[in-house]
């Protein structure tokens, strides 16, 4: 049977013309008709015709619908299902347990999941790769990236077969770890096992190298994904160009926004702009980094304090003071909130100005010292965490360095 119309009257047919001892069996048959299909609704209603004239549901009839539920994503039914077992003297099988880790975990009981998984481990059950990359799934989202690699040395060791969701798993998790070496390893073992990495491989790849700061691999992935014809979204680009800004790749910055710009699915946003005026800024490219900010603010975007800090630090680079002077007090006009970055680029900038130049940025830092003074009362009169108020004194006692350096400097010239 596999037409879920017929299958009941079938089942019909057969309760009314043959005398069985074990009509369950013929129940069983049609809820797994039901579970092809997806239809949970019949085979709930089935269920309850069933219990309706004493027919107890055996192991076979739970295993059933529970994967029937799951089949239609709700998740909720299969624990609720799971959890009636016991009350029918049903004791649930190894692959029913193992089932119910991703269960319970898409179910939000996280605890419930790894505590079936210890149990699974110590009595041997039969886990397949979807229970493995639920697990491996679990272990990464709580930032328990040890336990990750120690999923999947398990499934090495026991043959279970991976797959190319359980390698993007890794792969990510991993990522985040913030451990590009093994994200390299396991990439190659990957390779070596004979999968094709997708556009989610590339994806993770990208997303690792990049905040990595791995420059050559990361531009090494783009290219391969251009070449293959798969397109990088948003988020991706992005990435990429937020790492040339710190590795200074100012070429491959430049290439890499004019690809964005000729996609047909991206268009740059701030976080674009923000990171190629850093790539410009970085290097000293003062026209490069004006023009860039005019585009973005022609875009529809106001620059924000990580653009600004990376101008200062070009004005500062080409020893255009009175920019740097112009360009701070931008920040104060907007009502942007200095933070430990733009203070670190004003002694930076105050360490490259000419001693008759310095006098210029007493303002600035006279300013800076005043906005942190008012934001650390602020803090003390809102009863912020002692973490916050941390952040607003590291702000204050930036700025108190930055007056000490500038009267030093003064005094000297």
């Amino acid at each position: 049977m596999s037409n879920p119309n017929t299958a009941p009257i079938v089942l019909k047919y057969f309760q009314e013309r043959i005398k069985l001892n074990k009509e369950g069996i013929l129940y069983n048959v049609t809820l797994k008709v039901f579970r092809k299909c997806k239809d949970l609704d019949r085979a709930e209603k089935l269920l309850d015709e069933m219990l309706e004239r004493g027919i107890r549901p055996d192991n076979v009839t739970f295993s059933t619908i529970i994967s029937c539920a799951r089949l239609c994503s709700l998740r909720k039914k299969a624990v609720e299902w799971f959890e009636k077992m016991p009350s029918f003297g049903c004791e649930p099988d190894d692959v029913t347990f193992a089932v119910m880790i991703d269960a319970y975990w898409r179910a939000g009981n996280v605890e419930m999941a790894l505590s079936l998984y210890d149990r699974a481990r110590t009595e041997n059950w039969r886990i397949d790769a979807v229970t493995f990359s639920t697990v491996l799934r679990i272990y990464g989202t709580s930032g328990n990236f040890d336990g990750c690699l120690n999923v999947y040395e398990e499934m090495k060791a026991l043959g279970v077969k991976l797959n190319l969701v359980l390698y993007n798993t890794l792969l990510d998790a991993m990522g985040r770890a913030k451990r590009p070496w093994q994200v390299k390893t396991i990439y190659k073992e990957m390779l070596n096992n004979g999968f094709t990495p997708g556009w989610a491989t590339y994806a993770a790849l990208l997303r690792d190298y990049g905040k990595a700061r791995y420059g050559e691999d990361a531009i090494s992935v783009y290219r391969e994904m251009k070449e293959k014809g798969l397109e990088l979204n948003v988020v991706l680009y992005n990435t990429l160009l937020a790492m040339c800004a710190d590795v200074g790749f100012t070429d491959e910055a430049i290439d890499i926004f004019e690809d964005m710009k000729s996609s047909e699915n991206c268009r740059p946003d701030s976080w674009t702009f923000s990171s190629l005026i850093s790539v410009y800024s970085c290097c000293g490219k003062v026209s490069e980094a004006e023009d860039k900010l005019n585009e973005m603010i022609d875009a529809g975007f106001e620059p924000n304090i990580y653009v600004l800090t990376s101008l200062i630090q070009c004005y500062g680079k080409a020893n255009r003071t009175d920019d740097v002077v112009r360009t701070f007090n931008r920040i104060l006009e907007l009502g942007i909130t200095l933070d430990e970055r733009s203070c670190g680029c004003l002694l930076n900038v105050m360490t490259q100005t000419p001693k008759e130049e310095l006098l210029k940025l007493t303002g600035c830092i006279e300013k800076a010292k005043i906005q942190s003074l008012v934001l650390l009362s602020n803090s003390l009169l809102r009863r912020l965490t002692l973490k916050e108020i941390s952040l607003k004194l590291k702000l204050v006692s930036f700025s108190i360095l930055l007056v000490l350096m500038l009267e030093k400097h003064i005094a000297i010239a």
